[in-house]
């Protein structure tokens, strides 16, 4: 587990802490090593990064979305009754995840993270899925501390750069290779590669296919 905690943030009362939520709602993990799992999903408005295949846009304003207290997102994941709790974004490192991880963590969920890495780390993460992108690299401290690693592929740009990160990443490290949506060419280009390079699997959006929001 990943943690930048210190004694005295520890002593704080975060629970009328807020930020800026595009949504959060109980949901099936629908890609990467967790697929198919229950999960609430905490989704911060706020991106830096923007790629341009985004299927969630509408996250990138800040400003146009309602702040949500601790207390508040705590309490919707605890009584979801799911065991873990997957905050991404937009791109949620741009906000202090100190105070909404620490009172999830208090409430016996595990946290998961989707990010870019593009900016530091912060709060008590135990899972953390890196997904870099090229026009706005990872910072390379996030690198030590990723469970897995996974990219997004349209050509084969993105697989070189998938194993410039994945050589930057522990041994252990889970790799996966995502098809970008809406380029069907992708899809046998990662094909062949993993076929070639058996360290790599591959990442399906399987909530896109099932209809799961």
């Amino acid at each position: 587990m990943f943690s930048t905690e210190s004694e005295l943030l520890l002593e704080k009362d975060y629970s009328l802490v807020e930020y800026p939520i595009m949504e959060h709602f109980l949901t099936i993990q629908g890609e990467g090593v967790h697929t198919g799992k229950t999960a609430y999903f905490i989704r911060t408005a706020g991106c830096d990064v923007q790629c341009w295949w985004c299927d969630v846009k509408d996250s990138w304003d800040g400003d146009k979305h309602p702040k949500m207290s601790v207390k508040h997102l705590t309490r919707a994941a605890v009584e979801s009754g799911a065991p873990f709790v997957v905050i991404t974004g937009g791109e949620p490192l741009l906000h202090d995840l100190h105070p909404l991880t620490q009172n999830l963590h208090k409430h016996g969920l595990k946290i998961h993270i989707e990010t870019s890495g593009s900016s530091s780390l912060s709060g008590q993460l135990d899972w953390i899925t890196l997904s870099p992108k090229r026009f706005k690299k990872p910072l390379h401290e996030i690198f030590p501390y990723v469970d897995e690693l996974k990219v997004v592929v349209l050509t084969k740009k993105d697989l070189a750069w998938a194993e410039e990160n994945a050589a930057k990443c522990p041994p252990d490290t889970k790799l996966l290779l995502q098809p970008e949506w809406d380029t069907p060419a992708s899809v046998q280009l990662i094909v062949d590669y993993v076929k070639e390079h058996p360290q790599w699997g591959i990442s399906l959006q399987t909530h896109k296919f099932l209809g799961v929001r």
